[in-house]
């Protein structure tokens, strides 16, 4: 890593810890940055949504960005607000991480399809069991549960998605690529990704609602360049805000002077 680029890594807000950051060559694998613990796996919270995503294409739940539009219903998960409590599809699913829309497409699925792609993913673990004793997985299996994946696992499967090296059709492929939020930066990188966040369990099962983990994964691309990244993060004490958007937000920043020279 260069100077520039260490400097740029190092300047993080303290009160977000870099557990791990990796980017990597999507056309050829080449590992281009990688700090920190990346073959540790941790719950993927919702950037779990890209994979699941693909498998709802693939199976025809999903048939483009805005079909279906689904409803909210009571009893739905609710704590993301009123941007979860409207009519959503695709794409309003992806860029507000609605859980409830989510759960849809994994109780349409079955855990055993569930896990069948996950493993034909090389997805983490594919663990769609849950909390022990309590048959929630097609609740929430992905989010602080039994489905965990490392960094290292992440890139590997974004790498083989938009390289349509994943066991589903193009088509699934495609219409993924489209609903994953994208933004441009001033450096003329092209970004996707997908943000997550969840709490650690403390020993009796109940939240540390104090050290949330951050995820940010996706790809960039810039020229003929395609990068795939993940990037982790845990908070070190309570903080406002989502430690997500400060992985995102962080790796963002820094991501000209991390690819400098390489």
């Amino acid at each position: 890593m260069t100077a520039l680029a260490l400097s740029a890594f190092c300047a993080i807000p303290a009160q977000a810890r870099t557990l791990c950051t990796v980017i990597a060559d999507a056309k050829t694998g080449d590992i281009l940055v990688r700090d920190g613990e990346c073959d540790a796996r941790v719950t993927p919270a919702s950037t779990f949504k890209i994979p699941l995503a693909v498998m709802g294409y693939d199976s025809g739940f999903l048939q483009d960005a805005y079909r279906p539009t689904l409803p909210f219903r009571q009893g739905d998960p609710d704590w993301g607000g009123d941007n979860w409590k409207q009519p959503t599809d695709a794409t309003r699913w992806l860029k507000y991480s609605v859980v409830w829309f989510s759960q849809r497409i994994t109780v349409h699925l079955g855990a055993k399809k569930l896990t069948d792609y996950a493993r034909s993913f090389d997805y983490g673990n594919a663990d769609f069991s849950g909390d022990a004793g309590k048959d929630n997985g097609l609740e929430r299996a992905w989010i602080a549960s039994s489905l965990k994946v490392s960094p290292i696992e992440q890139i590997t499967f974004l790498r083989r998605l938009i390289n349509h090296q994943l066991p589903v059709s193009d088509a699934a492929v495609d219409k993924t690529i489209v609903v994953v939020e994208g933004r441009t930066l001033p450096s003329g990188w092209a970004i996707k990704g997908k943000t997550g966040m969840a709490y650690p369990r403390n020993s009796d099962g109940s939240f540390d609602r104090s050290h949330p983990w951050g995820w940010y994964v996706g790809w960039g691309k810039k020229g003929d360049r395609t990068i795939v990244f993940a990037r982790l993060v845990q908070d070190d004490r309570k903080t406002a805000g989502s430690a997500s958007f400060r992985a995102r937000d962080g790796l963002l920043q820094q991501l000209p002077s991390l690819l400098v020279a390489k």
